[in-house]
């Protein structure tokens, strides 16, 4: 069964965590004894009705202050699909974290208020969808029932909207918009007959139906994870190469090239475990034996052998979202890790920072603070082996790791 993650986004209060929790309620995806401490805890806070936002709400501040800070990620699954929900919180302070949540969705799911249109964070949110490569993006218009389910309101939030993406020139593939209303159900995970100019899918109709982006033919990619080479008298000769497929599928059979170096062989076994295969395809996790004995470690990647194969270089631009308060600074080395590969890079430039409220590209910048979004060149200490993000989000991701080894910043290669 195939899986299919997505995330949720907008400003705040417009329900992300309610949607998430009634998409959960009515889909019977939640165990009795969890609805039973929701509706203590609703109680105990006044609510009047059972305020499904807090099976989401995990930390001790969102309850108290009835906010998302952290990203909160769930797991459901109907007859036709399996879901992994990313619900990430609205507050402009909180914009790294909506940049990890976001950064391994297939679908983005941003959230209206069709009391107050498109706000700010609503820019914010489309545009790193945009800058993370979501192909899919559904505009769920919430609140509906605060405007009496009106069809112009909804009608002139679709045309700003795409206003909006046509001023800011947003790479987003395509656009769905949904009217509902996230705490009483509607167009939820069943149409809405209070909705009857609508005759569209629900949203959980609409993510069961989703096509799943084709598989390339070619761009296969195996980052090297691990060397297995056991002692024992069974397995005297075994050298095997431990990965997950990034992309593309492996045969037995195939020539590949191992990069860095561009040494060719080819694949004499596949391996799942202790079951042997024919033939892998990404995201499967497989070992692999090659016909010839070369020189491979951790960090290197396989691809077929052919004209599309990942490029090699030490200095490349990024675009970058900066996670912690400490700023980035030009001149300034940090480890980048970047699929099995670590290395030490060098800040050279920093080429513009985005202003997200107004898309103008700032020049002559110097430092980023928390949550800036900029393109900036680095310089690696040897090469690194990628694909550009927009082709390849596993091979075009990049971790900026400090001294103190904490994450400090999330790249897209360009």
């Amino acid at each position: 069964m195939q899986m299919l993650r997505f995330t949720t986004a907008g400003s705040v209060d417009d329900g992300k965590s309610t949607l998430i929790g009634r998409l959960l309620y009515d889909s019977k995806s939640i165990f009795e004894d969890q609805l039973e401490a929701v509706e203590e805890a609703s109680r105990s806070r006044g609510n009047e009705e059972v305020n499904l936002a807090l099976l989401t709400d995990g930390l001790r501040a969102e309850r108290e202050q009835g906010i998302t800070i952290d990203v909160a990620y769930r797991y459901f699954a109907t007859p036709r699909r399996k879901f992994i929900i990313a619900d990430t919180p609205g507050h402009i302070q909180y914009t790294r974290n909506m940049v990890t949540g976001a950064s391994t969705a297939d679908v983005a799911v941003i959230l209206v208020d069709a009391r107050h249109g498109i706000m700010e964070q609503t820019i914010r949110h489309s545009f790193i969808a945009s800058l993370l490569a979501i192909r899919e993006v559904v505009v769920a218009v919430n609140k509906m029932d605060l405007v009496d389910f009106s069809e112009e309101v909804f009608k002139g939030i679709v045309g700003d909207y795409h206003a909006m993406i046509e001023r800011f020139n947003l790479e987003i593939q395509h656009i769905t918009f949904i009217p509902m209303s996230a705490k009483d159900g509607d167009n939820v995970v069943n149409r809405s007959r209070r909705i009857p100019w609508y005759d569209g899918p629900s949203l959980l109709e609409h993510l069961e139906t989703l096509p799943f982006p084709e598989d390339p033919e070619d761009g296969t990619r195996l980052p090297v994870q691990y060397v297995i080479r056991p002692i024992s008298s069974k397995f005297p000769d075994f050298r095997g190469y431990a990965g997950q497929l990034a992309a593309g599928k492996l045969k037995v059979g195939d020539k590949v090239r191992v990069c860095p170096g561009g040494l060719c062989s080819e694949i004499t076994g596949l391996y799942l475990g202790d079951k042997e295969l024919s033939e892998a395809c990404a995201p499967q996790s497989v070992v692999v034996t090659l016909k010839d004995d070369i020189d491979i470690s951790r960090g290197n990647v396989l691809s077929l052998d052919g004209p599309d194969i990942p490029l090699e270089d030490q200095q490349f631009d990024v675009d970058i979202c900066w996670l912690r308060e400490q700023p980035l600074q030009v001149g300034r080395r940090y480890t980048l890790r970047h699929a099995t590969q670590e290395v030490t890079g060098i800040v050279k430039s920093i080429l513009y920072k985005i202003d997200i409220d107004t898309q103008e590209r700032r020049d002559g910048i110097d430092s980023l603070g928390m949550n800036d979004i900029a393109r900036i060149r680095i310089k690696t200490a040897e090469p690194l082996v990628y694909d550009p993000y927009r082709k390849n989000r596993v091979m075009g991701s990049l971790v900026f790791i400090d001294d103190n080894n904490d994450t400090v910043g999330a790249a897209m290669i360009r």
